[in-house]
């Protein structure tokens, strides 16, 4: 698939970072679907994207006809068979055989060309692309939240990544206006792994009780940093960034520098995921 030929994109996964990739891509001028089988999830999706698209309006970044216009590229679907694009992302929780399986049922009713990217945290490409026909067309898309401000984007070729796959997707994220650095497969990438020590290392000085969570993170923004990790973590979603660790934990056979934090995982089990549920390591009601 060629760069030129780029139409029609889907995105599978109406979460925060789905949602923000199919802004995105709409405004982009692209036909584009988004999909998932939580009908409230589709809903919660349409409601925030036409809200970010108003806030854009205020902020004389964006006018009401080109809101109109990106709202008249997006459509939402249950329907997997409706699901048919040039270029699928998916977008969904951080578990290989659930991103393979998307991937599988994907590949059944779109072309052979069609790429499949993957906006994995951290799960190297080659794993998810072992289990995909015509694995030279899967690549990683990496997002950063909220995706529909964030510059960065992460483009990962596998071991079968076709070269020309990459390049195609990383002019994609050019026309969707963003920053795309090219990587090599490895679990965690380029940001998260160096990353994922801002939030372990915060974690374990609060087990530790060397600091409390505001304490730690005002030091780090007055260190310089626009947000504390506790801060931040709660803005990504506690159990996002959990599932990451933990993934980035067993991809590294274990090491103890990756070490999930059972104060991050009672906050899981509690349903205290951040901001999206009002209460994380801050209390957001």
């Amino acid at each position: 698939m060629k760069f030129e030929e780029i139409k029609s994109i889907g995105i599978v996964g109406a979460g925060t970072m789905g949602q923000g990739i199919a802004q995105i891509c709409a405004m982009a001028g692209y036909t584009t679907i988004l999909f998932d089988i939580n009908e409230k999830a589709l809903q919660a999706a349409e409601a925030s994207i036409s809200k970010n698209l108003d806030k854009g309006i205020e902020k004389g970044k964006l006018t009401t006809a080109a809101k109109t216009a990106a709202l008249g590229n997006l459509a939402f679907t249950g329907n997997t068979l409706q699901v048919h694009a040039n270029v699928i992302i998916e977008a969904v929780v951080e578990k290989l055989e659930i991103k393979q399986s998307i991937f599988r049922e994907l590949a059944d009713i779109n072309s052979a060309d069609t790429i499949l990217a993957s906006n994995t945290s951290s799960i190297p490409i080659t794993r998810i692309a072992a289990a995909v026909p015509h694995p030279e067309r899967v690549v990683g898309m990496h997002f950063f939240n909220p995706a529909h401000i964030m510059k960065l984007v992460e483009v990962i070729s596998g071991a079968a990544t076709a070269p020309e796959t990459a390049e195609t997707i990383q002019q994609l994220a050019l026309k969707l206006e963003k920053v795309p650095v090219m990587a090599k497969d490895a679990p965690g990438f380029i940001v998260n792994r160096v990353a994922r020590h801002f939030y372990v290392e915060a974690l374990k000085l609060l087990e530790e009780g060397v600091a409390d969570v505001q304490t730690i993170d005002k030091l780090m923004q007055a260190s310089g940093f626009k947000m504390g990790p506790f801060e931040l973590m709660d803005l990504i979603g506690v159990d996002t960034n959990y599932s990451v660790t933990n993934s980035m934990f067993e991809a590294f056979h274990y090491d103890s520098k990756f070490r999930p934090s059972r104060i991050q995982q009672q906050k899981v089990d509690a349903g205290h995921h951040g901001r999206k549920t009002g209460k994380g390591f801050y209390d957001y009601s």
